[in-house]
């Protein structure tokens, strides 16, 4: 069944920078976490201050903010947090993301207007465990990663109308259910339940023999060790009108810890994935240059995770633990003087005078660039902006707007 009714797309913002670019760039939401009670502790997170101005910039544009309150808290945890969920209600956000019965409840208790949305935290596969949670009162559920298309399709075949479906489209997936670890808890004493992940399904291992204590045997895939818990990330952008039709509300995408230009890279092409979607639903078809995009930004090889199938062994990376990063992001423009053709720009990675480049802007084709001159604020001429967030001048061969992103390919110099 086609739907015409336009779904969400949700992104991270683990900053102020981020939640502006996921915005200019095309999300029809965000979500983030402040300084307490979220599962981000390694995201820089939100002040009260900068959340009241993002929360300003998105209402602005039309755009929701949704904030995570979804740590798996004890006693103590809860020290805090009804003046927390006070402060969320006064700045206006959209609604609050939980995970705990017992958070759940602080929040009815303390602002029971607030709309909730259910974690992937609290791993719902079924639609009995849906149902039970809409009638203590959440409006949306984050599926957990764990479900095939036809299992979301069966959970939103029976749940009420009212009730919206959120499902993870794109990132990085955990090798525990749902994101309920406990080896960083176990080898560092950092609690992910708590935000602090240490990502140890990331690490390299060695196999011990119990009665040879401290003899390390290398499991070898090729001459860099092997990576078992290591999985691919997902990336279902070539799937969305299946998605759209499955009942899932809104597309959700990993990475409050990523750059403001792995936001704004991935956003983009989603956007544009599901815009063409619905100019002409039945003759969808995907565009390679898409996929290519998001290539662009720093990534894992990807997979479908399990919404088609059970994952294999395909699904998971052996061999290494890195991330692919083919291009380098270099500047972000601040301002455009149409008539000098004279661009303000921030610099995010060393650059020079006569650089070929790509400019990348919001609902906008990639264009290929040439970095004509460069001139300090100060107008002394440069052939190369080496400082951390320079601002400098710059004139390209072609037309940029505010916001419009600076990249260029990394050449392999062997």
């Amino acid at each position: 069944m086609i739907s015409l009714e336009k779904i969400e797309l949700l992104a991270p913002a683990g900053d102020l920078e981020k939640l502006k670019m996921a915005i200019v760039y095309g999300a029809d939401a965000v979500y983030l976490g402040g300084e307490a009670f979220g599962l981000r502790a390694g995201s820089k997170n939100f002040t009260k201050e900068e959340m009241a101005e993002g929360v300003e910039f998105a209402h602005e544009r039309g755009k929701k903010v949704y904030v995570t309150v979804n740590i798996i808290p004890h006693n103590k945890d809860f020290e805090g947090l009804e003046d927390y969920l006070k402060d969320l209600e006064k700045i206006g956000v959209d609604a609050v993301i939980v995970s705990d019965p017992g958070v759940l409840y602080m929040v009815k208790q303390v602002i029971p207007n607030m709309e909730v949305h259910l974690s992937t935290q609290a791993n719902t596969t079924n639609y009995m465990s849906a149902n039970f949670w809409y009638n203590q009162g959440i409006k949306r559920i984050v599926v957990a990663r764990e479900l095939s298309i036809e299992e979301i399709k069966e959970i939103k075949e029976n749940i009420p109308d009212d009730m919206e479906i959120e499902a993870f489209v794109h990132g990085a997936m955990c090798i525990s259910y749902s994101g309920r670890c406990l080896i960083s808890n176990y080898m560092t004493g950092r609690n992910a339940n708590k935000g602090e992940c240490a990502h140890p399904c990331r690490w390299q291992y060695y196999l011990v023999e119990e009665k040879r204590p401290g003899e390390y045997y290398p499991i070898y895939e090729d001459e860099r060790g092997t990576f078992f818990f290591n999985s691919k990330d997902l990336c279902l952008i070539e799937y969305i009108p299946q998605l759209i039709e499955s009942g899932i509300k809104s597309f959700k995408i990993e990475g409050r810890m990523k750059t403001s230009y792995y936001v704004a890279s991935i956003v983009r092409a989603y956007r544009m994935a599901i815009d063409e979607y619905y100019k002409d639903p039945r003759n969808w078809k995907f565009n390679p240059m898409w996929l290519d995009e998001i290539k662009k930004a720093s990534h894992r090889d990807f997979t479908t995770g399990f919404i088609f199938k059970k994952p294999t062994a395909e699904d998971h990376h052996y061999g290494s633990s890195s991330y692919i990063r083919t291009y380098d992001f270099i500047g972000l423009v601040k301002e455009y003087d149409e008539e000098n053709q004279i661009a303000i720009v921030e610099q995010r990675n060393r650059m020079f005078t006569g650089e070929q480049i790509e400019v990348m802007g919001p609902y906008t084709e990639t264009k290929n660039a040439v970095i004509e001159k460069m001139w300090t604020m100060d107008g002394e001429e440069i052939n190369v902006a080496p400082h951390p967030k320079q601002i400098i001048k710059m004139k390209l061969n072609v037309k940029v707007k505010e916001n419009y992103m600076l990249r260029k390919e990394i050449k392999d110099d062997k």
